[in-house]
């Protein structure tokens, strides 16, 4: 039962045979795991360095080919193990007789390697006493309301996302786990700390003031125009859950220790810096996207539909209804290489110069132009967030292919390559997968109903029985039919 209770217990202390043992053990399992599913559902294996390795692109780079829902079980999966790495490295660095603090970089690449090394080595010391009074309860009075506790966590937490944000993303133009990661992670220590100091509030109360945290910044970030409601929705499964496991951990480090402002605002600060080296050695690979559709029509007819389509009608997927470009018709200028291929979204054009044209086999082109992957929901206008304004992601270039699969029914498929440049890739792709695919459904499903109409038409056509043999007509007195 301890070592059940160990990575989850915030009151037990963290031995160094213990973390090490907890430590080895659980990544042995995750990758074991991660192993089988990878093998089972990606067809590749996993391999130690592609386990361990920080890039979020390379991992997203394995997912390539495995079935959409992957992706998002994987990052569920990996939430406990998160908490777990978190919980016990913040209890290890004070039971060794460091700052708390120290704990918490365990979430950043590279860099928690050689924290959890330093955790595992360092000797175990007395932990020292917390200040007079950390762990009384809250009066009446000293509750949300009452003392101004509650306003002063949410304040020093804001001002701690509004430093990284705009740091990070004005001052770097980075989109990166910094961000996403460890920014909520602190905010949400901030906040839980100030919020227990110098009296005690409940855990409920703790974990809400992590949440209101983050409902707090995201009200900030629409007030002030910098960010629309699709894109807050879109990192809640991210950020959310790190302020509040960051709350929780502030709140034991200020009842439990004698940690100070001095060290919280060190790691407040490091955020910018963060930000600034990430911005240096992220990178951003190309990703393909493939969708496949079967239509009851030969080659020939699905190509017609390919080059140019009708209005496709209105959308009545929530997904395209709340904000996201969604594709209407298509119309192109010329035949051959060389022509050019309008594919018209409701936020604008995309404009395909075509460079194969393989009738009726395969139809690929570039993408010169494109519009904004998105119109943001929001009380303002116009909202231009740097991830819109710099076009993060960007389609660089499609295809259709045409199977003939016999007796009249063809395999269509349309591929995309993008880039993405907002990090953790592993993460966002997951949404820009989940919008290429939805993008590449409507237009491969509306290519599908004209085409089949077409040979359903033309079988008609061909199996309507010819007109009757009429006998020519003779004029003339006494004119008989001949024969």
């Amino acid at each position: 039962m301890h070592w059940l209770a160990l990575p989850f217990d915030m009151n037990r202390r963290v031995g160094r045979r213990e973390y090490a043992a907890v430590g080895i053990g659980l990544a042995l399992f995750k990758y074991a795991a991660e192993v089988a599913v990878f093998r089972s559902f990606a067809g590749k294996w996993l391999t130690p360095l592609e386990f361990v390795n920080p890039s979020f692109a390379a991992r997203a780079g394995l997912l390539q080919g495995a079935p959409e829902w992957l992706g998002w079980a994987l990052f569920v999966w990996s939430l406990p193990f998160v908490w777990i790495a978190l919980s016990m490295s913040v209890r290890r660095a004070a039971s060794a007789g460091q700052s708390p603090w120290l704990g918490a970089t365990v979430l950043l690449p590279v860099v928690n390697l050689a924290v959890m090394a330093l955790l595992a080595l360092l000797p175990d010391r007395a932990v020292a006493a917390p200040a007079a009074g950390n762990a009384a309860a809250a009066t009446g009075a000293d509750r949300m309301g009452g003392s101004g506790a509650a306003w002063r966590a949410i304040g020093a937490a804001l001002a701690t996302g509004m430093l990284s944000f705009a740091v990070g993303l004005y001052g770097f133009a980075s989109y990166g786990a910094v961000l996403f990661f460890a920014t909520p992670l602190v905010m949400g220590m901030v906040a839980g700390f100030l919020y227990n100091r110098p009296v005690s509030h409940s855990t409920p109360e703790t974990l809400g003031m992590g949440a209101l945290v983050m409902v707090a910044a995201g009200g900030v970030l629409v007030a002030l125009a910098f960010e629309g409601l699709i894109c807050l929705v879109m990192a809640v499964p991210i950020v959310m859950p790190l302020s509040i496991a960051g709350a929780l951990l502030g709140k034991w480090i200020a009842e439990a220790t004698r940690a100070g402002m001095a060290h919280l605002t060190i790691v407040v600060l490091t955020l910018p810096l963060l930000a600034g080296a990430e911005s240096l050695v992220t990178s951003t690979p190309e990703y393909e996207i493939l969708t496949v559709v079967e239509v009851a029509a030969p080659p020939a007819v699905v190509w017609r539909r390919i080059v140019e389509f009708p209005d496709i009608p209105p959308p009545e997927d929530w997904f395209f209804r709340s904000g996201i470009a969604c594709p209407l018709r298509a119309r192109i200028e010329g035949t051959g290489v060389g022509a050019v291929r309008h594919c018209e979204f409701t936020t604008g054009d995309f404009v395909e110069p075509i460079t194969v044209w393989d009738e009726p086999h395969r139809l690929a082109f570039d993408v010169a132009e494109q519009p904004d992957p998105m119109v943001e929901l929001s009380p303002w206008r116009h909202v231009h967030p740097p991830h819109l304004n710099d076009r993060s992601l960007q389609s660089r270039r499609g295809e259709f292919r045409l199977v003939d699969l016999g007796a009249g029914r063809t395999r269509l498929e349309g591929r995309t390559w993008y880039v993405f440049d907002i990090h953790p890739q592993g993460y966002w792709t997951l949404w820009s997968d989940l919008s290429i695919h939805a993008i590449h459904r409507r237009v491969l499903d509306h290519i599908k109903r004209l085409a089949e109409a077409d040979a359903a038409a033309a079988r008609a056509e061909g199996d309507r029985p010819p007109p009757p043999v009429q006998p020519p007509q003779i004029s003339g007195p006494g004119a008989r039919p001949a024969g």
